[in-house]
């Protein structure tokens, strides 16, 4: 069973819709050559609702991380629409982002490169409400030493230097920092593999009671199928830049109805070796998204690809057990 508690709400948080991203690049070894682009994220819809944890996954390069600083802004659109509570976020100037982004924030995945090795955690944590005209000067240190109460760290952290700490350690100042501004929704971009199994299985705890205890939204991207599985509400699966299935976690695990997901899933390990497990193989590499393939970009390496699919890219549409599908012959 999944061993999410928190119940999400059916209001959206935050929306998008046909949200892309184009990098323009030149070839040749001065980028002098003829220009292509990159179409990291290409079209992609997603509705996040209060309090949930939708888990982004799929394979390196596909845009996971790139949709998540698209949501927030930390990136421009090439196009698409981005709602946040009712608002849309493309059409804000800098002031008025400005402002909307204390309730969205992000933990980033590397603890040791997010942290400034130069400043003490009290500047680190406190420096979001210096920004942001949060308090005064001289109740900010009783904002952070609270900060750092509820991330599970002593308040004498509040005086010393990132490389004082152990990698789980500066992950939950990351943490704390995210918090600092009591957003409403969180981007996590693979917050925890840079973590030891051990310290993960803390930080997700952590995660899961910050959620419960402030009602955070999260949009939860990583690599450990498994963990996402035990996080997330729902689970997003991204190819070459757009969504190809969304559905419940435990449902999705259960009963993928995407070629790519049923995949991505059977290459999950298993507790015990003697385990039966059926691997469904992909062929060829992953397509670069200089060059994706027309119709269904999957299509190259579907086992079950037909004529149709060559010609026609499928819409990402729902079906009948409330998954939502992007393939002409779901399973």
């Amino acid at each position: 069973m999944n061993a999410v508690t928190t119940t999400a709400s059916t209001t959206a948080l935050i929306e998008a819709r046909g949200l892309a991203k184009h990098f323009p690049v030149r070839s040749g070894a001065l980028g002098l050559g003829s220009k292509s682009v990159v179409r990291a994220v290409d079209g992609v819809d997603l509705r996040i609702g209060k309090g949930e944890t939708l888990g982004l996954v799929g394979e390196s390069g596909c845009g996971k991380s790139t949709t998540g600083r698209l949501l927030l802004r930390l990136i421009e659109p090439s196009a698409g629409s981005i709602v946040h509570e009712g608002t849309e976020l493309t059409t804000l100037n800098a002031r008025q982002m400005r402002e909307r982004r204390r309730d969205m924030q992000i933990i980033f995945q590397d603890p040791y490169a997010s942290l400034n090795p130069r400043m003490r955690v009290q500047s680190i944590i406190g420096e979001a409400f210096v920004i942001h005209g949060v308090g005064t000067a001289a109740d900010r240190p009783e904002r952070v030493a609270k900060l750092l109460d509820l991330v599970g760290l002593p308040r004498t952290a509040a005086e010393r230097y990132p490389h004082e700490f152990s990698g789980g350690q500066r992950q939950r100042i990351g943490i704390a920092r995210a918090l600092a501004l009591q957003p409403a929704f969180v981007v996590c971009d693979e917050a925890v593999s840079a973590l030891d199994v051990s310290v993960q299985a803390q930080i997700i705890n952590l995660m899961q009671d910050l959620q419960r205890e402030l009602g955070l939204t999260y949009l939860f991207i990583s690599h450990n199928l498994s963990v996402v599985r035990h996080i997330s509400n729902r689970i997003a699966v991204m190819y070459l830049g757009r969504i190809v299935e969304v559905g419940e976690a435990d449902a999705l695990f259960e009963h993928p109805s995407h070629p790519y997901t049923r995949a991505l899933l059977s290459a999950v390990p298993v507790a015990h070796p003697d385990e039966p497990r059926h691997r469904h193989v992909l062929g060829g590499d992953v397509p670069s998204t200089l060059a994706i393939a027309t119709g269904c970009r999957f299509n190259p390496r579907c086992p079950m690809a037909q004529d149709r699919c060559r010609v026609e890219d499928p819409a990402l549409l729902p079906l009948a057990n409330g998954r939502q599908v992007a393939c002409h012959f779901p399973l």
